[in-house]
Order: C-alpha cells, then sequence, then structure tokens
C-alpha cells in the first residue's frame, strides 16, 4: 500500500514548516514536498499607510533579519523620494547589515546545523541541541554565543535595539555614529576573529565525514543569483544582480531593482504558501536558482578583504565550476562571518564614519519604486507604489526563501530518495531529510504570501478546548 511520511514540524528551522513523503505502493519515494504552512500578509498591511513608515513597519516580518528589510525598503522608499544618501549613513547602513549577517549565520551553523554536524546525523536526538553542542564541544559552544552577541550588540549599538531597530529610514539613519560607540565595536574585533578562526577550522576537520550527504543533499546544476559589486566582489548593500548558469556563464548581469521584476517572476503550488521565483526568459521551473551564501560564493571574483579571500579561494577548490551541493552553504557561510567582520574593522577606519549629515530630506517625487539588498538567506526586493500623498496603495516583497523554494523541495526528494529503502527509515534519516532544508537556512514567517485560492481551515476553540465554530476554504 501507498504510504505517506510526515515531519511536522521541521525542526531548528525560523518559522513554521513541514515534510511529506509519498512512497508507492513498493516502498519506493514517489515524491516529497516542502509545505510552508504560515501566512505573512505584510503587504496589505501595508496598504493606506505613509510610505515613510514602511521600514519600521517591513522590519517587523521578522525578528532574525529585521536589518536588511530596514534596508531594502529604505531603498525602495528613496527611489520614491528621488534622492541619494550621505556617504556617511550608507557607510552605517553596511556596517549595520553586515553585523546583521553575522549573527544571523552564527545563529545558523551554530545554533541550528551544528548539531548534525558535530554530534552527528545519527546521535540521540535528546542532546542534538546548542545544549548538547556546547556540553560536547564548549569552546565551539561559546564561539557561536559569542559571534552571535557580537552582531547583536553592534547592531544595538548603532540602532539603539537588537531587534526591530528603527534607526534606518529613507534618506539615511536617525543619528550619527559617535567616537565612544566606534571604540565599543573596535573592542569587540578580537573575540570575533577567535571565534570565527575556531569555527572554520572545526568545520574543515569535519566536512570529510559527511561525503554522503554532500553528495545527495540538493546537489544538482542550477542558476545563481545575487548583488556583485562594479569589481566583481562580494556585496550586500549595494551593487547589482548578476545571474549565473550551472557552469558560471553569466545570464543576466547588471540587475537593478527597477528591473527586477521585468525578468524575475513568481510561480504558486498548491501545497505551499511560499512563492517560487523563477527567471522569466528560462520560464518555471527552468528558470528556477538558488541565492543566499552559495549563490553570491559561487558568483564573485574576489571577497575585497585579505583574510575572506584566502578562504574563498579555498572554497572555489571544492567544484570546477560552480560548488553545486547545498551542503556547502555552511562552509560559505563561515567566509562570509569571516569578511562581515573584516569589512565592519575596514569601515570603521573611514575617515568620515563619525560626521554628523547622514540624512537627505524630500517627499514624493516618484508614484513607484524599488530596492533591492542582500539578506543573510539571499535577495530580498522591496516594490512600492504610492500615492500623490505618498500613501501606500501595493507592495510585493520578494523574499531569499522563495527564491530557493524550488531547491529545496528538489533536495527534499533527493535525499529521501537516496536514504529511503523499500519503505524502511530511521530517525536519522527523517533528520537528514530535515537537514538538507537547513542548509537553506529558510526564513518563513518573512517568505510566507498567499495568492489565489489556497486551502485555509480557521476553528475558534473555547478555553475548555471544545470547537465553538470553523470556517473552510479549498
Amino acid at each position: 500500500m501507498s504510504q505517506t511520511i510526515t515531519i511536522d514540524p521541521v525542526t531548528r528551522l525560523e518559522g513554521h514548516g513541514k515534510i511529506t513523503i509519498h512512497l508507492n505502493d513498493q516502498g519506493k519515494v514517489e515524491n516529497a514536498y516542502f509545505h510552508v504552512t504560515q501566512v505573512r500578509g505584510f503587504e496589505r498591511f501595508s496598504e493606506g499607510r505613509p510610505f515613510y513608515e514602511m521600514p519600521s513597519l517591513m522590519a517587523r516580518i521578522c525578528g532574525i533579519c529585521p536589518v536588511s528589510h530596514l534596508i531594502a525598503s529604505a531603498k525602495a522608499c528613496e527611489a520614491i523620494m528621488s534622492v541619494r544618501i550621505p556617504h556617511t549613513a550608507a557607510q552605517l547602513r553596511r556596517m549595520l547589515n553586515l553585523a546583521q549577517m553575522v549573527q544571523s549565520h552564527a545563529l545558523s551553523f551554530f545554533y541550528l546545523a551544528s548539531p548534525d554536524l558535530l554530534l552527528g546525523m545519527e546521535s540521540d536526538p535528546k542532546v542534538r541541541n546548542l545544549l548538547g553542542l556546547a556540553a560536547a564541544k564548549p569552546e565551539l559552544g561559546r564561539a557561536g554565543v559569542g559571534l552571535r552577541r557580537f552582531g547583536q550588540s553592534m547592531i544595538e549599538l548603532l540602532g539603539s535595539k537588537r531587534v526591530h531597530p528603527g534607526w534606518v529610514v529613507p534618506g539615511g539613519v536617525t543619528e550619527p555614529l559617535s567616537a565612544e560607540k566606534r571604540d565599543k565595536i573596535l573592542a569587540m574585533l578580537p573575540e570575533a576573529y577567535a571565534g570565527i578562526g575556531l569555527a572554520l577550522d572545526a568545520y574543515k576537520q569535519i566536512a570529510d565525514n559527511f561525503k554522503k550527504e554532500i553528495e545527495v543533499f540538493a546537489n544538482f546544476p542550477s542558476n545563481y543569483l545575487s548583488l556583485i559589486n562594479e569589481d566583481e566582489s562580494i556585496a550586500f548593500t549595494d551593487g547589482a544582480l548578476r545571474l549565473i548558469d550551472a557552469n558560471g556563464a553569466t545570464i543576466e548581469d547588471g540587475m537593478t531593482a527597477t528591473r527586477f521584476t521585468e525578468v524575475i517572476g513568481e510561480a504558486v503550488e498548491p501545497y505551499s504558501y511560499t512563492k517560487f521565483a523563477y527567471y522569466k526568459p528560462l520560464g518555471y521551473p527552468d528558470g528556477s536558482y538558488r541565492v543566499g551564501p552559495l549563490a553570491r560564493l559561487n558568483i564573485v571574483k574576489q571577497m575585497g578583504t585579505r583574510r575572506a579571500e584566502k578562504e574563498l579561494l579555498e572554497f572555489k577548490q571544492l567544484a570546477a565550476g560552480p560548488v553545486a551541493s547545498s551542503f556547502h552553504y555552511h562552509h560559505a557561510r563561515l567566509v562570509e562571518i569571516l569578511y562581515g567582520i573584516e569589512k565592519i574593522e575596514e569601515i570603521l577606519t573611514d575617515p568620515l564614519i563619525l560626521d554628523t549629515h547622514v540624512r537627505a530630506t524630500a517627499g514624493v517625487n516618484r508614484l513607484e519604486g524599488a530596492g533591492q539588498a542582500e539578506a543573510p538567506r539571499g535577495v530580498l526586493h522591496h516594490h512600492y507604489k504610492v500615492d500623490d500623498d505618498g500613501k501606500m496603495i501595493w507592495s510585493n516583497l520578494v523574499i531569499a526563501t522563495g527564491q530557493n523554494n524550488n531547491a529545496m523541495n528538489r533536495g527534499v526528494l533527493q535525499v529521501a530518495r537516496n536514504y529511503i529503502r523499500d519503505g524502511k527509515f530511521t530517525e536519522g534519516i527523517l533528520n537528514r531529510v530535515e537537514a538538507v532544508v537547513r542548509t537553506f537556512d529558510p526564513c518563513l514567517s518573512c517568505s510566507s504570501h498567499a495568492l489565489g485560492q489556497m486551502p485555509l481551515h480557521i476553528s475558534l476553540v473555547s478555553a475548555d478546548g471544545d470547537e465553538l465554530d470553523r470556517i473552510a476554504r479549498g
């Protein structure tokens, strides 16, 4: 008889999702799906609001990567205002975005992925967590906590709050950096360097233990998309988008935020509230692509900082062309953490970093604007339309997780087919099916969308647990 294996919820992710694995009568995997079961709805929430409120409102989408939403939203607003922000404001935003990247990558690697990597995919699930990691590898546990603390403390120093800071606004930032805060950040750098050095060494020592996982963790040819600077170095806040194919050849280059929706479409599948982004000229699903750390390191030619440059060269030795296995997202995150720390130190030496001119002002000069930035998980695109009074009448957000959605589903299927035999499986095998999703570090609360009439069931339940009313659609 046919059988469905359900993993609900998928653990150690940001947000709520489940996996279903469908077996045929012979116990072979016919299909598998990663379902995102939550709805976001922030596009609708924004309608009627003044456009200048959008960065602060959009930051509330996520408590892990609010800074990316702040920056992409502010850039869309600045397109409506037709302003260019001051140099120092741009530098401060870059630092804030890098600080968020460091803390988010540390969360992904140490808190969510390392229990699998350092304790083993088959280890006891009761200890396969951060506390178990800290007990078995205390120095790495401390490094993970320290790197996350570094990023969050820096966000708090710059924006006055660790989560949802309102410091980034249309036109720049609300206040300049003080010498005291600059010196506090500089004093935190040695510990951050030590932590990422320890993590890189530890990962390289254990990577060869996962050759089987590397072969099947979403390991297939695909396209890749990321921001890149004019000198072909890595970009998180600036630059334009480049799309490459599985061989590393450029498909589309110099893609600005205003052109994004001309070439990127969003498909809908019946099993998920998250949309599936694709490159329109290739159609769906052939035009699907991957974003995030793996895509960024596959696309860039240089990092632009000394230590990270050496790590990039080593990373690129993993394959003759683009690195295809999503298992290597873990390695790429560590390289980016090192880059972020180096780049923050470099920006702090800018002679204008303490300048007090950090905001440009203007009203509505265009009725439409778009902005893009690199979130930790990949490309983030905000697109707004306003009326003559500057009130929001429409918005659309294209999130990194939606752009990775096709690859995640293919990866779940690939792992399930390679590990589940004759309908038999173990807890460790199902953990591997979850683990391939963790390589992408999806942010499900960021990415959830509803389009059309998707199934929806709402129940009103009393304090005693009795169902008082039910509404069902689809």
